[in-house]
């Protein structure tokens, strides 16, 4: 028994990620477990579809276990988000590799390229402090100063899933994980592209798609099943949007003052003054191009303006994850917790009412991820009632 750990956020899931399975598969594993973000997404964004048919989709299409990433941890930046997916794999106690991919497709190019990284932050802090004064963002001052000494590491860093897959191997490193990486060289469309070919597209492209109401373009793209649960999902009125949130972040903003702001998650550097005075912006994109400058990204704000709305503060990214919450799992998946059962270094179950009762932070917890999946029902066409996280029924595939 080998079990590969993947993390994830299949918004939507794609052929690329099809891909990713297969070749951790021939890599030999036997079981894989994937911690998945939930209804909010990295990127400061809703999630295209509600996080159980994800989960249920993932399992149907090569996935053993599908464990959540708690809301804050999916609406951080990479370094954080990294560090909670990476720590509820290394909890279960069970699993033996990190399986992720990149632009680079050498994991251990990776982590020469990461100790690079990792020696330029120090040595060259007074370099990096001077560009990011001209404006620029942490990440850019960084890479502009490693690329200056180290062109090879320059590149690897200048490219997206390489910079996620370095923050997984910090990750690693950081938690004493023995989890080995393994790392699946990214194929098809790159990061983000806007466009596709030969069966091959971002989930951004797709979900260019699914805006445009273009359902029979998707066809190809991803599996027939995945294709078949986002066209009845927009049938139902089931898919998610941010603009329909447009009027309560706005709210959100108007009836916040700077000091509410200054205590929200990755608020800093006095960032919650400019925010605060963009409060009267008329519409989410207004508030967005006012706030943003070189140094804060737009996925950075619309994070923080997430985060604002459902309540996430500095103090709720200083705790760990206290459980794993499993939202669908297969037969395989069964073998993989019940092998977790004596090893897992903290507990992982489906009933988040059960879950929140361990203690006062796993009560906080569950008190976060309620309030967003309330939150990301009026996201919704048809707005979803609230508390459904308490009567969630996570999917069991025992074919």
């Amino acid at each position: 028994m080998k079990v590969s750990g993947i993390i994830c956020e299949y918004n939507p899931f794609h052929n690329g990620h099809i891909y990713h399975i297969g070749k951790t598969r021939e890599n030999g594993a036997t079981h894989i477990v994937a911690v998945m973000s939930g209804n909010f997404v990295q990127r400061g964004d809703v999630a295209v579809i509600d996080k159980l048919e994800r989960a249920k989709l993932a399992v149907r299409s090569g996935v053993d276990l599908v464990i959540e990433l708690p809301v804050q941890y999916s609406l951080a930046s990479a370094e954080n988000f990294a560090t909670g997916a990476v720590f509820l794999l290394n909890s279960l106690g069970v699993v033996d590799e990190l399986s992720f991919g990149s632009e680079c497709g050498d994991a251990d190019k990776l982590a020469k390229a990461m100790e690079t990284v990792d020696i330029a932050a120090v040595t060259r802090a007074d370099e990096i402090k001077t560009i990011m004064e001209k404006g620029y963002t942490y990440p850019r001052a960084l890479s502009s100063v490693v690329n200056g000494y180290d062109p090879e590491a320059g590149e690897i860093i200048s490219s997206p899933n390489n910079l996620l897959a370095i923050e997984y191997l910090r990750a690693v490193k950081k938690l004493g994980s023995s989890m080995k990486p393994f790392t699946v060289r990214r194929s098809g469309a790159g990061h983000d592209s806007g466009t596709a070919g030969n069966d091959s597209a971002s989930a951004s492209y797709i979900r260019g798609l699914i805006e445009n109401g273009r359902y029979s373009e998707i066809s190809g793209l991803t599996t027939p099943e995945w294709a078949s649960a986002l066209t009845g999902a927009a049938s139902k009125g089931e898919i998610a949007s941010l603009s329909r949130l447009e009027r309560v972040l706005l709210y959100k903003l108007r009836t916040s003052s700077a000091e509410d702001i200054a205590g929200i998650c990755d608020v800093g550097q006095g960032l919650e003054h400019r925010i605060y005075g963009a409060r009267m912006a008329g519409s989410v994109d207004e508030l967005l191009f006012t706030v943003k400058t070189k140094r804060y990204t737009m996925a950075r704000i619309r994070r923080i303006m997430l985060a604002l709305l459902i309540g996430i503060t500095h103090e709720d990214m200083r705790q760990l994850p206290p459980y794993g919450r499993i939202l669908a799992f297969n037969e395989r998946g069964r073998e993989i917790l019940s092998c977790a059962k004596e090893r897992a270094s903290i507990p992982y179950a489906s009933s988040i009412a059960r879950l929140s009762q361990l203690s006062d932070t796993a009560e906080r917890f569950a008190e976060l991820e309620i309030r967003a999946s309330d939150i990301y029902g009026l996201s919704l066409e048809t707005i979803a009632s609230a508390q459904k996280d308490y009567r969630a029924k996570i999917m069991i595939d025992m074919e």
